[in-house]
């Protein structure tokens, strides 16, 4: 379906509200929500071009849906780049991004910082069908130079990683990739679009959870690849119809919705983490923040300049200890002492989460994989909210100071 006709050289934030599908002939202002399974079809003639060109008319809702198009060609114009296709969830999108894109014998480069998910799906599921993988440091271009194979088909990294917040260079990434004549792709979930393209830095395909910031409110699961029209009408969508990870009209309308703040969400999510980085970094219970606002941070400089000028929303920091077990007692005394703040695992919301990233989002690795990563037993990963930010630290506080 078309997209509505709109002048070019629109700001993200701009296209975060008016991008999308034109409206129904009942002309509604806010994007309409089609909750149906199937379609009907004027004849059997236009039924069978239908369900032979799907992206040319709507017939059963596993293959398309127009809310779920109005949420792919938002997203798609916020990131810059040809096209999107939505998924049930983000995991689901790498997961179609290697049915994709990999087979049998070919080798994966991916950061060795990223979600312990993402680790566990390239290292656990897809090796088991022969696709090869090495985990490097997020940071050390030499380790990704070192790696590369001529089967070599693609590197993945998250910008910044989930806890650490590394931040890898994407052009220098993109060039080691292509200079393989192999393709980039970069998790987007910390920045979204709002702050970072990855695709103007030289990204083949950007991934998203919108289950986080793109939602903004915690409210449902979605998921997106963004990249070349080719890949994802010749490629990605067909997996997509076949095998079914398809994203829930509902839950693409929330985020459509959710999109529409984005832009001035994510200006308050990164002042309010800047604040709070900045009070936990005098705390003398705490030990190491990292923040790529903070000049302290080892890639302030390169984050601020693929950021738009922001550290982004999360915060994470290590509690003092003498010990793993000492750690791993003083965080949770530091978590369970919050009275404000949720203890969850999900990111993104308008609440501030707070966790433990060593028994949570890396709890399913090895000791030694969690380790390879820094996630130590000390770390506190805080997702900051949009409470009023005086309220966040007092929050805090009453952890820190029982250490």
């Amino acid at each position: 379906m078309k997209g509505k006709k709109l002048p070019p050289g629109l700001h993200r934030d701009t296209l975060a509200i008016r991008a999308g599908i034109a409206p129904s002939q009942y002309g509604e202002n806010s994007e309409a929500l089609y909750l149906t399974s199937g379609f009907l079809q004027p004849d059997a003639e236009t039924s069978a071009h239908r369900f032979a060109n799907p992206q040319e008319g709507y017939t059963y809702g596993r293959t398309s849906n127009p809310t779920v198009t109005g949420f792919e060609q938002r997203l798609a114009a916020m990131e810059g780049t040809e096209a999107a296709i939505g998924t049930s969830t983000g995991m689901a999108a790498i997961l179609l991004l290697g049915m994709g894109l990999l087979k049998t014998g070919d080798h994966v480069i991916c950061s060795r910082s990223v979600f312990g998910s993402t680790l566990n799906l390239f290292a656990k599921e897809f090796g088991k069908f022969g696709v090869q993988s090495t985990f490097v440091s997020q940071t050390d271009l030499h380790e990704w130079k070192a790696a590369v194979r001529p089967n070599t088909k693609l590197l993945f990294a998250e910008t910044p990683t989930n806890p650490l917040t590394d931040v890898c260079d994407i052009q220098a990434l993109a060039d080691i990739a292509h200079g393989a004549g192999a393709l980039l792709t970069v998790d987007n979930c910390f920045c979204t679009p709002a702050l970072q393209r990855p695709t103007e830095l030289g990204a083949d395909l950007v991934i998203h959870s919108g289950t986080k910031y793109l939602d903004g409110q915690g409210r449902v699961m979605a998921g997106a690849i963004c990249g070349p029209e080719k890949l994802v009408n010749d490629v990605f969508a067909p997996i997509v119809r076949t095998a079914g990870m398809t994203l829930a009209p509902f839950n693409a309308w929330v985020v459509i919705k959710g999109l529409e703040t984005l832009g001035i969400r994510m200006q308050a999510h990164c002042a309010n983490a800047l604040a709070v980085a900045r009070f936990l970094a005098a705390q003398p219970a705490v030990t190491r923040v990292y923040y790529p606002g903070l000049e302290s941070h080892p890639q302030h400089a390169l984050a601020l300049r693929q950021q738009s000028g922001l550290g982004g929303p999360i915060v994470s920091f290590d509690v003092k200890g003498s010990d793993p077990d000492t750690l791993r007692r003083n965080a949770f005394k530091v978590i369970d002492s919050c009275e404000v703040l949720s203890i969850a695992t999900n990111l993104g919301d308008t609440k501030s989460i707070i966790s433990h990233s060593a028994t949570t989002s890396h709890g399913r690795l090895s000791e030694e994989q969690r380790q390879a990563a820094g996630i130590g037993q000390g770390l506190v990963r805080l997702a900051v909210g949009l409470e009023h930010v005086e309220d966040i630290k007092a929050d805090l506080q009453r952890g820190l100071s029982k250490l």
